[in-house]
Order: structure tokens, then sequence, then C-alpha cells
């Protein structure tokens, strides 16, 4: 694969702006300048930098972001900052053949939610997590307003009506892990569903944190705001 083709698929810019990288003498591959725009590399697991910055080839994005509060899940977002700005430009600009550029965000997280969000190029890797048929759980450390009783975590696990669905919503599964935190786990994702199920039982959500997406939990040393690729043992355990 030509360099300024692999330049191209990481999100470095259009080709004639990966080329002239390339001859600007700003792309190195294995630590050596590489000038020649046309040269021509195996892609799979290559390192390369470009100003300096080390990159390695992915086929496809699938990334992990966390989180932090004060944050909006969209690109035009309406009062607070894009989650989108925390990551680097060519994974923001990596070329996709929908309208849209760039990795996306599997599902939303409000913006005074923190914790756990995936983010891929990969449209049927979106699908698969976010579609209800596969039933990924999801793990959501909540602070509510109130002391939680065991008849509120009753509640939950029976399930409750919410204002737009006639049917029970229920809880996979739910553990008070201190007086006013629940651990609530989640198998599908309507809008606000937790706020909506925990003001359903007669309590308020003040603190929404998610700690876990199937098998794979936030790594602790994964600060808000950092992010970090995703790897072939990390996407198995996201597999429903």
């Amino acid at each position: 694969m030509q360099l300024q083709d692999i330049l191209f698929s990481q999100g470095f810019g259009t080709r004639r702006v990966c080329a002239g990288l390339i001859q600007q003498g700003r792309v190195s591959v294995d630590r050596q300048p590489v000038t020649d725009a046309a040269a021509e590399f195996e892609a799979a697991g290559l390192r390369f930098a470009v100003g300096g910055v080390e990159w390695e080839y992915h086929e496809k994005a699938y990334l992990l972001l966390h989180k932090p509060a004060g944050t909006e899940c969209s690109r035009k977002p309406s009062a607070y900052p894009s989650i989108y700005t925390l990551l680097p430009p060519p994974l923001r600009q990596r070329p996709q053949k929908a309208a849209t550029q760039g990795v996306q965000a599997v599902g939303r997280l409000d913006q005074d939610t923190t914790g756990m969000l995936l983010l891929t190029d990969d449209g049927q890797f979106i699908h698969r997590m976010s579609s209800p048929r596969h039933h990924v759980p999801k793990v959501y450390e909540v602070t509510a307003k109130h002391a939680v009783d065991e008849r509120q975590i009753g509640r939950l696990l029976e399930g409750v009506v919410l204002d737009d669905d006639p049917r029970l919503v229920r809880a996979a599964a739910c553990e008070l892990a201190g007086e006013r935190l629940l651990r609530l786990t989640l198998t599908e994702g309507k809008y606000h569903q937790v706020k909506r199920m925990i003001a359903a039982v007669g309590n308020r959500v003040e603190g929404l944190h998610r700690s876990r997406i199937g098998g794979l939990a936030l790594p602790a040393d994964l600060a808000p705001g950092q992010w970090r690729w995703l790897s072939p043992a990390d996407l198995a355990l996201l597999e429903p």
C-alpha cells in the first residue's frame, strides 16, 4: 500500500495533503524518514510518525474514552464541549463511506454522565453493540439523592413503566453499594433510561458513571478525558 494512501486512510488529510507531508520530510517509518509518497509498505501493524508523533496503522478504529462530566456526545454540541475535541485530529478525520467522517460514539452519555464510552468507524460494530437484540450489559454506578431501600431495588429488578412505553423496563442486575449508591446493570439503552428508572421508583439520580460494558471494565489508570485503543483482547470481552 502506498504511504500516501496509508496516511489518508488514517485521517491525516486528503491524498494530496498526505503526499505533501511525506515530500516535506515530516513522515518517518521505523524511525527512518521517507520522502517518496508512492513508496509501498505492508500496512498491517505498520508503525510510523507524522511530525514526530508516533502512530500505528489500524484498518478500523476501536477506542475507549473515559468521558468527563460537562461534555456532549455530539459533533455539534449545544451547551458543552464535544467529546470529539478530546481526540487527536486524525481520529476525527478518518475517511468513511458515509457522509460523516471520523470515529463515532457507540451510543451516548448525557453531558453530566461520566465513564466508559466506545468510539469506532466500524458501522457493524456500532450496530452490534447498540442493538437491544444483542443484550450487551452495561453497568452504571448511580448516586441517588435519597437513601435506597430494598423495595426500590425490587421494583427495578421486577420492571418499571416509563412514560413512552407501556412495556416493563427491567434492570438485569441491581445491588446496593452504599446508602445512596447503586450498581445497576442494563441490557438496553433507552433515552435517559437510568434517570427515568430511578425516578419511577421515587428517587432521583445525582451522579451517574458507566463503569463496564460487556466483560470490559473502565481501566483504573485511564483518567477522565483520556482515551486509548482497544486491543483484540478488549474487543473479545465486549462480544455479547
